[in-house]
């Protein structure tokens, strides 16, 4: 998800100079990794503890008896939530979710958290689990704010099954206390010593930071519970599912268990897999890509290459299960016999990239799902956020456009790289180089980022053109863009739900769930941009869940909401034209012909074996195609609602010039017609070049008649 710094955690940075030794490799034994839990000490009332409950990290995660209800997640609807009271309706108790996120003005409707209008001991935040449910802990959180430091310092816990009678969390003999934050964004989890069963939990302060006559009841929350079967359910199957009918491996994956993984899909189906790597995190960790492919570890003529890259920010994590996920569902269905699946996989080049930031991924599962918080594990190991770490490629364009009056000169794609971010001393991150030199080697046509902390499908551009904060900024393909933000947001079942509640601070329901970029805030050197201007590739980012890392018995409805979306997006790399740049008398494959749209100011260009994909929206078009030393060809091509694209082939005249250069080149001889062009050319520059010699012969005896003058 796009970040904004009011809610950042220290970054660590380190020069490149300096040696950092491997991370030892974890063992997880677990088989659902869900929570880290250190278990809260007691506290008398007297004498609070205003320790944190959890504050280091351990090697393997400790699975709790129960996963959360789903205030994070929003399975918990705001109904289910009510307060004893609240200062304004931007601080409701429907805002007092983990992880919840504050606009940038405090005083809006997008406020960070629950906050209790009085400052006392009677204030609480109540939720309804709707059913008996065995309840097992809570998390806790402060409140998210640039301008507030907010936050429960301990607090207590009541148990009720009508509201009217309420029972409390007991310690023995003693109502038990539980230690809240030190600080706001720190989640710290308080596990109950003896699970309670009922419908209702109630979250009651105690102590807070009080700030001289300032400090405010604030807290953001989520509860662990188990829902009892209900007996008087007498119509189960008409409740909403909670797994996949997919039987795919759904829990989290750390490093190497998504290797494990990897390797297994690639045994199960070695005609149509390959992994390969195409690079190193900073501590060593490789970046491995799944290809899936009739042919796999070749491009073949004609056959588009396409990609998903997930895990950009280690701890958005929905993108790197549903693409594990994804491999694992498409070789199942491929030997199935799914002609679905056999139809993409036989025509396109899929390239699966699960975790682009291995190492922030680790930090964060370290933690576990809850306690990851917002930004652990978001940067790489040097803190570096790839998301604006790829060349400001834009910049350049825009200097260009106006500092060029002749408009001819100008270029519009296949920018090169600034050398300054090519320099050893660049502060651009190994993963980020890695993933630069992928896109290099291999002609993407159509790609996507995933990303996690809301529902949203963005396109290009990222950065506005004048550094505003944000300000709609399109891009010549605006049209195609809309339509490929539109085709995943549409078939996304969570995005799609028009009454579904926004994730934070922006509702992007009313923009259909798809978003301009720099019409959201702008971002310098974003992936996006960089994949459209240095390259043929179009590519947008997919913000999955409003929950950066769900528990894991959540990943199963995860897969279910993006699996047609997933699959739609791919085919949309068959839509538009199609074709091969040939010469004329050879029939050798042109590479780097320039394939040009009329209207439309973005060329692409055609690849090693000569052959092109332009991705267009239905419709009529010319193109022209022009390479060096060959007369440029134009046609019209039709663009159709079909799967399949148009077939758009070109074959070019070598100009004359070129097939000389290219005989004398090798030593052979000369053809008639060739010999005779040849000696007007030299006639012609002999004619030149004579004139040239009696113009500067004039022009000295006019000088020295002048002189005598």
């Amino acid at each position: 998800m796009r970040f904004t710094p009011q809610h950042s955690q220290p970054k660590r940075r380190s020069t490149r100079s300096v040696k950092v030794a491997k991370k030892p490799k974890k063992t997880i034994k677990k088989k659902n990794p869900k929570l880290i839990t250190k278990k809260p000490k007691v506290v008398k009332k007297t004498k609070p503890l205003l320790k944190q409950s959890v504050s280091k990290s351990v090697a393997t995660e400790t699975v709790p008896e129960c996963p959360p209800l789903g205030l994070e997640s929003l399975k918990v609807k705001d109904t289910q939530l009510r307060a004893s009271s609240y200062k304004r309706r931007g601080l409701g108790p429907h805002r007092g979710r983990l992880n919840i996120q504050s606009g940038i003005e405090d005083g809006d409707i997008y406020d960070g958290a629950w906050c209790a209008q009085y400052r006392d001991k009677k204030q609480w935040l109540e939720v309804d689990a709707l059913r008996l449910t065995r309840f097992t802990g809570v998390i806790l959180q402060g409140r998210a704010s640039i301008w507030s430091w907010d936050l429960v310092y301990t607090f207590k816990v009541q148990f009720s099954n009508d509201t009217l009678v309420w029972k409390p969390c007991m310690n023995g003999t003693e109502e038990a206390e539980f230690e809240g934050n030190q600080y706001p964004e720190i989640p710290v989890l308080a596990l109950f010593n003896t699970s309670t069963v009922s419908r209702y939990i109630r979250i009651n302060p105690q102590t807070w930071y009080q700030n001289g006559t300032d400090g405010s009841i604030c807290l953001r929350a989520e509860v662990l519970g188990c829902t009892l079967p209900d007996p008087n359910n007498l119509y189960a199957w008409q409740t909403k599912p909670t797994e996949s009918r997919d039987k795919l491996d759904f829990r989290h994956h750390n490093y190497k268990e998504m290797r494990k993984l990897m390797k297994s899909v690639n045994e199960a189906c070695p005609d149509i897999t390959r992994i390969y790597s195409i690079g190193k995190s900073y501590t060593g960790l490789k970046l491995y890509v799944m290809e899936i492919s009739d042919n796999p570890g070749k491009h073949e003529l004609g056959e588009p290459e396409f990609r998903y890259v997930a895990g950009m920010h280690g701890n958005e994590v929905v993108g790197r299960e549903i693409l594990l996920n994804l491999m694992e569902y498409m070789c199942k269905e491929y030997k199935r016999g799914d002609q679905r699946i056999v139809r993409l996989i036989t025509e396109t080049r899929i390239h699966l990239l699960p975790s682009m930031n291995p190492d922030g991924y680790e930090r964060a599962f370290e933690k576990g799902s809850e306690l990851s918080a917002w930004a652990l594990g978001r940067y790489t190991y040097e803190g570096i956020d790839m998301n604006s770490n790829f060349a400001d490629l834009n910049s350049v364009m825009w200097n260009a456009m106006e500092l060029e009056t002749d408009r001819s000169k100008l270029i519009n794609h296949y920018f090169p790289i600034p050398e300054e971010y090519i320099s050893e001393e660049a502060f651009v991150a190994s993963e980020t180089r890695a993933v630069i030199n992928w896109m290099q080697n291999i002609p993407f046509v159509l790609s996507a980022n995933l990303h996690g902390g809301e529902l949203v499908v963005t396109y290009p551009y990222d950065m506005t053109r004048d550094w505003a904060p944000r300000k709609h900024t399109p891009t010549s393909d605006e049209s195609f863009f809309r339509w490929l933000a539109t085709v995943y947001a549409s078939t996304n079942q969570v995005m799609s739900n028009p009454y579904r509640r926004p994730c934070h601070n922006k509702d992007f329901i009313r923009y259909n769930n798809i978003i301009n970029g720099a019409d959201w805030h702008t971002v310098p050197g974003s992936m996006n941009d960089f994949s459209y201007l240095h390259t043929n590739c179009f590519e947008v980012t997919v913000e999955l869940s409003c929950d950066k890392f769900p528990h894991a018995s959540e990943l199963p409805i995860e897969w279910e909401n993006n699996r047609e979306s997933l699959l739609v997006y791919m085919e949309q790399v068959h839509r538009g034209i199609k074709g091969v740049v040939r010469d004329k008398d050879t029939e050798a494959g042109i590479a780097d012909a320039i394939i040009k749209v009329d209207d439309i100011d973005h060329h692409i260009r055609s690849v090693a074996d000569g052959d092109y994909w332009r991705l267009l929206n239905p419709g009529e078009y010319k193109v022209t195609v022009t390479a060096q030393g060959y007369f440029s060809s134009s046609r019209t091509c039709q663009v159709m609602y079909d799967y399949f694209p148009t077939i758009c082939d070109f074959r070019l005249t070598k100009m004359p010039i070129q097939r000389i250069k290219e005989i004398l080149a090798k030593g052979g001889k000369l053809p008639k017609d060739l010999q005779l062009l040849l000696r007007q050319l030299r006639l012609r520059k002999l004619r030149v070049s004579s004139t040239k010699a009696m113009n500067q012969r004039r022009t000295s005896a006019d000088d020295k008649r002048a002189k005598k003058v």
